[in-house]
């Protein structure tokens, strides 16, 4: 019975951390992308892995001044 609620704890908490995660990497993909990380794929591969959504550019604007 404790092996039980032990395994049941277990993958809610896996669970959650999923959740979690996917929710982070949604709200990131629309938040406006600072200067720093502008020119980074690294989180670009990693949250449309995670996510299985492409960013959305028209709603992701740069947090900084561009200059052309």
């Amino acid at each position: 019975m404790f092996t039980i609620l032990i395994g049941v704890i277990f993958l809610g908490w896996i669970a959650a951390a999923a959740l979690g995660t996917m929710a982070y990497f949604r709200g990131e993909q629309r938040k406006p992308i600072h200067e720093r990380n502008w020119g980074s794929e690294t989180f670009e591969q990693l949250s449309e892995s995670i996510t299985n959504k492409k960013i959305d550019y028209a709603e992701r604007i740069p947090a900084f001044i561009v200059s052309q």
